[in-house]
């Protein structure tokens, strides 16, 4: 009988065990999750940005439109939900008519800077509801009027807010935090056009 209580006991701590890794591995898997979409969102972004500059006036390379940086254009800013909800339920199973159908027609580059910030929004919020976008330049010429002047650092970054599980800390990005109360991780990529 003894016997029998000993095996229990051990086989019950070694399935306590089984159930803690089971609850880390869901618990990092998501963590990667977030993390692997999130580089896929900012890649297509700077395909966008790429698919959609044009030769500047003032030096040689390539520039985006001033409208790009609107930071209204990203995270549904200035959109309402009515039925409230999780945003891709909101927001991106059907376009709100405030936002240019770019693939119907022409659009004007303001319009078409619009029409992908809101399609990233969607691709962001997709897997993740809290991830948040923010595109930033390291401007190199400040004298013009090119929001990101020719040869200029574009800096696409994806956040989103994180735990720390268990009194463990969790060495953070500084680029994902600023201006953050709580901790956030990120994603940034940055491209030069």
């Amino acid at each position: 009988m003894i016997e029998i209580l000993v095996t229990l006991f051990i086989l019950s701590v070694g399935l306590l065990g089984v159930a803690y890794l089971q609850f880390v591995g869901s618990f990092t898997n998501s963590e990667a999750l977030s993390r692997s979409q999130s580089v896929l969102v900012a890649q297509q972004f700077t395909e966008r940005l790429r698919a959609n500059a044009v030769f500047s006036v003032r030096g040689d390379g390539l520039v985006v439109h001033n409208d790009y940086f609107d930071a209204t254009l990203y995270n549904f800013a200035g959109l309402s939900c009515p039925g409230g909800g999780l945003p891709y339920q909101c927001y991106c199973l059907s376009r709100p008519i405030t936002i240019p159908d770019c693939n119907a027609g022409t659009c004007s580059s303001a319009e078409v800077a619009a029409f992908d910030g809101y399609e990233i929004s969607c691709a962001a919020v997709a897997s993740n509801p809290e991830i948040e976008i923010v595109l930033n330049c390291e401007d190199n010429n400040l004298a013009d009027t090119q929001a990101c002047s020719v040869g200029s650092k574009h800096i696409v970054i994806l956040s989103w807010p994180v735990e720390n599980w268990q009194n463990i800390s969790r060495t953070l990005n500084p680029k994902c935090n600023v201006g953050k109360t709580t901790p956030y991780d990120c994603v940034s990529v940055d491209i030069t056009l």
